[in-house]
């Protein structure tokens, strides 16, 4: 073999090695994807645990309840409350950490049995944290930090979350699929949230790891996305152009105010780029994806069944036992299988008997 054949050789042999690594990629994203859309009709949550803790009051701590996420767990929790004989008093931190710090004080000086943190870090309210541990109020959370269940470091009885790993994967791997495996991906995130910055993290590491190519990382708070949003997209849009095939992000709020600024680019609402959200299927979400307007994807977390979690949780540590150990499910949300798992109702509510099995074990 000469060289010139020895060349050819060795190309067509890195050639078909490439084409498998590429069609192995597709595949394993695929797999994922095929997953975690398919209807959630089995209970495989706790089946044991102590009966109601009778008059309790409890308190919510709402990060911000314009975000989608956080108003679903919080009406989730007000729904579970009522079933299990409890009142519930809900304070919105309104998007800020000056609102959040007064909303804790708030909570504080209530003297609940005990408090929910919902939707923000824990360590970002440190000083409470100390207060209501001196108090002896159990806390149990909702997207509090990066650890789930228990988090003796920043007090929590329970940090409860789907795998926001598991998420930013199903995300990125949706994006990779729908791309052909060629995506250019904008990634958006906000630095104020370590759990944010683990799903951005995440997906960005996903998508180079399968081929893809991530564009921009950008950084810009969740609670500002009405102001920022619209400008930075039409800018992103200048300097990438058609190479900007899709967009992933941490959460659907920084859908809610993209669709002016592509719609004023010539966009049509099905067109590149294409939005997909790690997180957490909110109402507006879901009526973009079912109208086909400017959003394909959320992979949703089932925010009423958290809340459920949330008050049990609570319940075990009024009981002084220990945390359940329960990781809710995610679901892949398209136009394809909107109409299952409470889609219709515009939000992911997995039709597997929750409600029942947590009536059962607080003897209700």
């Amino acid at each position: 073999m000469n060289r010139r054949q020895f060349l050819q050789a060795t190309t067509a042999v890195l050639v078909l090695c490439a084409g498998q690594a590429y069609a192995d990629a597709l595949a394993d994203a695929k797999a994922v994807v095929e997953k975690y859309a398919t209807p959630v009709t089995k209970w495989d949550g706790p089946t044991t645990g102590p009966k109601a803790q009778a008059g309790k009051t409890i308190v919510v701590l709402a990060g911000d309840l314009k975000n989608g996420g956080i108003l679903g767990v919080s009406n989730g929790v007000e729904e579970a409350a009522k079933a299990i004989g409890w009142e519930v008093k809900v304070l919105d931190g309104a998007g800020s950490i000056g609102g959040r710090t007064a909303a804790f004080g708030q909570a504080i000086a209530l003297q609940p049995a005990g408090i929910i943190i919902d939707g923000f870090d824990a360590v970002e309210q440190a000083p409470a944290l100390e207060q209501a541990k001196a108090a002896k109020i159990p806390l149990v959370a909702w997207h509090a930090g990066p650890t789930i269940g228990p988090d003796d470091k920043n007090g929590l009885f329970a940090n409860v979350s789907t795998d926001a790993m598991e998420v930013s994967k199903a995300a990125a791997d949706w994006a990779f699929v729908d791309a052909k495996g060629k995506p250019g991906v904008i990634i958006f995130t906000d630095s104020t949230y370590a759990i944010a910055i683990a799903k951005a993290d995440k997906m960005k590491q996903e998508i180079e790891r399968l081929g893809g190519k991530v564009l921009e990382y950008v950084d810009t708070p969740i609670a500002e996305t009405s102001q920022r949003m619209p400008q930075l997209t039409t800018s992103l849009l200048q300097k990438y152009g058609d190479s900007w095939t899709h967009s992933l992000a941490i959460n659907d709020l920084y859908f809610d105010f993209m669709g002016p600024s592509l719609a004023s680019a010539g966009k049509g609402g099905t067109d590149a780029p294409i939005n997909v959200a790690a997180g957490d299927g909110s109402q507006s979400a879901y009526e973009r994806i079912r109208a086909g307007q400017f959003q394909k994807v959320t992979v949703a977390e089932p925010l009423n069944l958290q809340g459920w979690q949330l008050v049990d949780e609570l319940n075990r540590a009024f009981a002084g036992e220990k945390w359940s150990g329960y990781l809710s499910p995610l679901h892949v949300v398209t136009a394809d299988n909107i109409q299952s798992d409470g889609g219709p109702k515009n939000t992911f509510d997995p039709d597997n008997g929750y409600k029942d099995e947590y009536k059962k074990i607080w003897g209700k």
